[in-house]
């Protein structure tokens, strides 16, 4: 608690800033981002708004356990890529990653493995019937590969222009009315290193720059060297890090079980309540088997 009251001071700066790099930094790289929270941090102070003094995307929108698994299924560990996996799991719009080494797209279909991610490309004659029935499933569907321009028969599902029919939400596409599932998610990548997508398209993605950086070239190298000379280290790190992933899981769900707790009490003493004591004893306990 001691350490909420500060952070609950700070939630309107913090909050105003997260929104900024969401909504405007994405496509941009390390140096801008870091240029543009700078500024807005200034015009922020000169306003008297206030905010933590060093700002961190992933400390006040970032969920440990969902960074966590994704490292795991491949999206590289250096802020950069953590702060663009965080944009994708907050925005409103659908994911444009310009991608020329492969990061994005590895990870996705990783990440979306166990949900059934089906591939198309732009090129492929049948795609929107692919698309047709991944919207109708509630299946993850990537298009990558895209150039500068995209079909105009996506526009619709660019831009979620959906509708109630008989009670049922759809979407036309094409020539097609179906079911919109709300499961399904859609991502789009190009490996065009310098694409110039006209501000049209921009304002209907969320545009993404997922283009290597040295801290994570680093990291993959050293991955590469430890996995070919030191196998076994490479092994228990993979373990150590599934573990880890575990843990705080485990942790989350022990807290967000307190947090019903309180927030259902009838006003009544906890002491009294034998299962709001069996939780609080779970988490005392995990949280000493952790340490």
């Amino acid at each position: 608690s001691a350490s909420l009251g500060p952070k609950y001071k700070r939630l309107v700066g913090d909050v105003l800033l997260s929104s900024a790099v969401i909504a405007y930094l994405g496509p941009f790289t390390i140096p801008f981002r870091r240029d543009a929270v700078a500024g807005w941090q200034k015009l922020c102070d000169e306003k008297g708004v206030p905010m933590s003094e060093k700002f961190d995307l992933q400390e006040i929108v970032g969920d440990p356990v969902a960074i966590r698994s994704w490292n795991l299924q491949g999206l590289p560990t250096d802020s950069f890529s953590i702060d663009n996996g965080i944009i994708i799991s907050v925005a409103r719009r659908w994911p444009l990653m310009i991608d020329p080494q492969g990061q994005a797209n590895k990870w996705i279909r990783k990440k979306e493995e166990e949900a059934g991610l089906l591939v198309i490309k732009l090129t492929q004659s049948d795609y929107l019937r692919t698309l047709e029935n991944a919207i109708q499933f509630g299946k993850p569907v990537m298009c990558e590969n895209v150039l500068e321009a995209l079909d105009p028969a996506l526009e619709p599902l660019l831009v979620k222009q959906t509708f109630k029919q008989a009670g049922v939400e759809c979407i036309r596409l094409g020539d097609a009315t179906i079911e919109y599932s709300q499961d399904f998610k859609f991502y789009i990548t190009s490996k065009l290193r310098n694409p110039h997508y006209l501000p049209e398209l921009q304002v209907k993605v969320t545009l993404l720059n997922f283009m290597i950086t040295p801290a994570g070239l680093e990291d993959q190298l050293l991955g590469i060297v430890v996995a070919k000379e030191r196998p076994d280290l490479e092994e228990e790190k993979s373990r150590l890090v599934l573990e880890a992933a575990a843990n705080k899981k485990q942790l989350k769900e022990i807290e967000d079980q307190i947090l019903e707790v309180l927030s259902t009490g009838e006003g009544g003493s906890i002491l009294e309540d034998e299962g709001a004591i069996n939780i609080l004893t779970a988490a005392k306990t995990l949280g000493n088997e952790i340490a």
